[in-house]
């Protein structure tokens, strides 16, 4: 992700990678690592443990939170973290991989939102049901 560190300065960006380059930036990002020794970008910092009760302080503090990779997304969604879903269906089978939905976790949707891209991309943009 240490791409939107520098995706401003090449040549010919589009304006969309300005823009998502400008929220990179300015975001406070929290890593979760068991591993990793040292960040690569700015305003980001390490923690060792996925702590669901953090995350809620975060939340009641307002702040917009993204979760990436499939592993802590199980996570958010078990601990009922997760309030909308962006879902990018991909016209390619692969099979296999890991899966970001847990075991055991039942979601009622609310679709907020609907595009289909040129290249067979869908995005679906859901919010949980209260």
């Amino acid at each position: 992700m240490s791409y939107w560190e520098t995706a401003h300065t090449r040549a010919d960006q589009p304006p969309f990678i300005q823009d998502y380059t400008e929220i990179w930036q300015a975001a406070e990002k929290v890593v979760y690592s068991k591993t990793l020794q040292a960040v690569s970008s700015a305003r980001t910092r390490i923690e060792r443990n996925f702590d669901p009760e953090a995350v809620r302080q975060m939340k009641s503090a307002g702040h917009d939170i993204s979760v990436g990779g499939p592993d802590l997304a199980a996570q958010a969604i078990e601990a009922g973290l997760v309030d909308e879903y962006h879902v990018f269906v991909v016209p390619f089978v692969t099979g296999g991989g890991t899966r970001f939905l847990p075991d055991n976790v039942r979601l009622e949707l609310e679709l907020l939102d609907e595009h289909r891209f040129g290249n067979g991309v869908i995005h679906l943009h859901y919010r949980t049901r209260a």
